[in-house]
């Protein structure tokens, strides 16, 4: 019988092992370094205080012949075709990639030892913790996390004086409709936006910018993007410069026919565009990847992958939210929505996302 073994229990790997189950016969095997699937588009929301529903990967499991190993991969030897799970070998024929990624820190001094990050359960959970009643609270970045982190911190902690610092405005990817609806929540939530410097050293106390500014902070929130871990280059398996596997358009490894990559471990592209990392791709690669598995099972051969961007969407705290409508390939349209209608969307978007994965 085949074995195929699924790494990380994300959106992208969760949704790949259940399909797979579904799809084949082959003997499966999902790996994890936690026993449960973790809602990633929702710990900013746990960073504030709010509560996760639990969510054991074995509970989503049962019944579907999937067996379930918690533990951290340490390496990959391909030429063996097999892992390394905290010292115990598993086999496998065909391996699924989706370890996600982690917090980039850029090599900037002071982020490891005196900031905190929302990427993952442990990182959001020292953030609720730590947040103080009073005081200043510094989020670093411009991007979609930072947005989402910022405004729910000061929506859920209206004491805090919430900070945001960052080289650009925050979200000048989106339209100009889209950014002026961000200028009018930052200043109905007291944001403080801080702009053209980035963020030369972390301190404990402070930031230091790169203009030379020395803004005092009691907790720094670092969410400037993400990295991917450094397993697949070191097993040698052929990957981007950020280290994610360069796939194939039917999302298998172009050194390693054997191993297929999904979601944000993967740099997949369509049309010569690099797809970004997101829930909303890393859902589709995984069916699709399973899917493709599943069809050479029977010796055939799948069509490429196929995808087109729709819309992004932001929450900004639980009140108000923001839906920027984009083209096939993710550039911003004039048209978006706010308000309670975009909080239905994206509250649908996001029970969706866990719907689908842990059903």
């Amino acid at each position: 019988m085949t074995t195929i073994v699924v790494i990380g229990g994300g959106y992208a790997g969760l949704n790949a092992v259940k399909s797979l189950a579904k799809r084949t016969s082959a003997d499966i095997t999902l790996v994890n370094a936690h026993p449960d699937f973790v809602e990633r588009i929702r710990l900013h929301q746990f960073a504030a205080g709010q509560q996760l529903r639990p969510s054991p990967l074995a509970e989503s499991l049962r019944g579907t012949g999937v067996e379930l190993v918690v533990g951290r991969v340490t390496a990959i030897d391909p030429a063996r075709k097999e892992i390394d799970v905290d010292g115990r070998a598993i086999p496998y024929d065909t391996l699924v990639y989706a370890l996600g990624s982690v917090a980039d820190d850029h090599g900037v001094p002071g982020v490891a030892e005196n900031a905190l990050t929302v990427a993952g359960l442990a990182d959001a959970a020292r953030v609720r913790d730590l947040v103080p009643a009073k005081g200043t609270v510094t989020v670093v970045g411009g991007g979609l996390t930072a947005i989402e982190a910022a405004t729910e911190l000061a929506e859920s902690h209206p004491n805090l004086h919430v900070r945001m610092v960052a080289g650009h405005a925050p979200g000048s990817r989106l339209s100009a409709n889209a950014r002026q609806h961000l200028d009018r929540v930052f200043r109905r939530l007291r944001i403080e936006v801080r702009t053209g410097a980035r963020v030369a050293k972390v301190l404990a106390d402070s930031v230091v910018l790169t203009d030379g500014d020395e803004p005092a902070t009691d907790l720094t929130i670092w969410a400037t993007g993400f990295r991917v871990p450094t397993l697949a280059a070191d097993s040698g398996i052929e990957t981007d410069h950020g280290g994610r596997i360069v796939v194939d358009r039917t999302q298998r490894s172009v050194s390693h026919p054997d191993i297929y990559a999904v979601g944000d471990s993967a740099v997949a592209r369509i049309d010569g565009q690099e797809l970004r990392m997101a829930c909303a791709t890393a859902g589709p690669m995984a069916l699709y990847a399973a899917g493709a598995i599943a069809t050479r099972l029977k010796g055939e051969e799948p069509k490429p992958f196929a995808y087109r961007y729709y819309l992004q969407c932001i929450s900004l705290g639980r009140k108000d939210a923001l839906v920027q409508l984009v083209d096939a390939m993710d550039r911003p349209k004039r048209t978006v929505f706010t308000g309670r209608f975009a909080v239905v969307v994206k509250e649908s978007i996001v029970r969706g996302a866990r719907w689908y994965a842990y059903r």
